[in-house]
């Protein structure tokens, strides 16, 4: 079996170069650009997790930044996700803007305690005296084979309690504006990244610092006929299966979980009058039954048929020979397209 310390390894083997050009990059590229303008815009930020600095951790998001700006600001950690968070908080109280990288998400439960009960709840404990103005980044969801508790998407988790700002971005465009966007405020936010985009593809990326506004969604498609709403992985699967049938079909990247864009989701499903909802985490008890409750809470006399939600099975993520049955592609989101046109 795998260590983490072999998987490290194994990502950085075949990780390729960090950055091409200033600006077609990947997802990884405009991440450790970011990061970068981060750390140079205010003294006060720092980095830690477990293989940041001299690695430039797992998926080298934080290549050469150690090196540029030195081991107290980009710091190397014991293997405790619950220290790590810990530590931030107690960085954030003290007038500090760490940004903590969890290897996994699935290592992150570690931290649960921390992030739920602390960092979460400290803003309404002391009636907004105090604030934690922290990002922790981690990689989310599968498609790539990894290993048990390398592939989870917990966005649901932390969007549920309160506290905390969860998102996801689809894109590298998108990944570095709502990265910067996020160093500059003064709440929690989990920032989730897709290990499956960190290099499936480059787009045109600004060298310089700009923002994403956090809890607004993109439409990245307009349609007539059916509104589907999406973020993560599941962006250029939905992208490309509506393109492929040539659906009259409107896409809304949602790109912040919590808080919710909600205006933008029902203004366009009672225009359309159908709704799809695709996400990659497990369909019980997720963010788009959330999504499907609140349109049919605002917009249920709009609907010309059900909601319809495609999503991955209830159950634990299986074996790296297992997944292209669990998550959902391009063929399921097609086949669903077909079903609730007909109804």
């Amino acid at each position: 079996m795998f260590s983490r310390r072999s998987w490290t390894t194994r990502f950085r083997q075949t990780s390729g170069r960090v950055r091409d050009d200033n600006m077609m990059q990947n997802m990884v590229g405009a991440l450790n650009s970011a990061l970068d303008i981060i750390l140079r815009e205010n003294k006060d930020t720092v980095i830690l997790g477990e293989d940041v600095g001299k690695d430039g951790g797992v998926f080298r998001v934080t290549d050469g930044l150690q090196a540029k700006y030195g081991v107290d600001r980009v710091i190397d950690t014991p293997l405790s996700e619950a220290g790590i968070i810990g530590t931030s908080i107690g960085m954030a109280l003290g007038g500090m803007r760490p940004i903590p990288e969890i290897q996994f998400a699935g290592f992150m439960y570690l931290a649960f305690d921390q992030l739920i009960n602390h960092a979460a709840r400290y803003r309404s404990r002391t009636r907004s005296t105090k604030s934690i103005p922290m990002i922790v980044r981690t990689p989310v969801s599968g498609g790539v084979r990894t290993l048990e508790h390398h592939s989870d998407s917990p966005e649901t988790y932390y969007s549920h309690v309160g506290g905390l700002i969860v998102v996801e971005p689809s894109n590298p465009y998108d990944a570095k504006g709502l990265l910067i966007r996020a160093s500059h405020m003064n709440d929690p936010v989990v920032f989730l990244e897709p290990t499956k985009l960190y290099r499936l593809f480059k787009q045109e990326v600004p060298d310089g610092s700009y923002e994403v506004p956090i809890g607004k969604a993109n439409v990245i498609k307009q349609g007539d006929d059916l509104t589907i709403i999406t973020w993560g992985t599941m962006v250029p699967v939905v992208r490309n299966a509506v393109e492929k049938k040539g659906a009259n079909a409107e896409i809304i990247d949602i790109r912040t979980i919590n808080p919710l864009d909600e205006s933008t989701i029902i203004d366009s499903v009672k225009k359309t009058g159908r709704a799809m909802i695709v996400h990659e985490a497990q369909l019980s008890f997720g963010a788009g039954a959330e999504i499907a409750a609140r349109i049919a809470e605002k917009a249920i006399f709009e609907l010309d048929a059900p909601v319809l939600r495609v999503a991955s099975a209830s159950l634990p993520y299986p074996y790296p020979g297992y997944e292209q049955y669990y998550i959902p592609n391009e063929l399921k989101v097609s086949q669903a397209i077909d079903k609730i046109m007909s109804e």
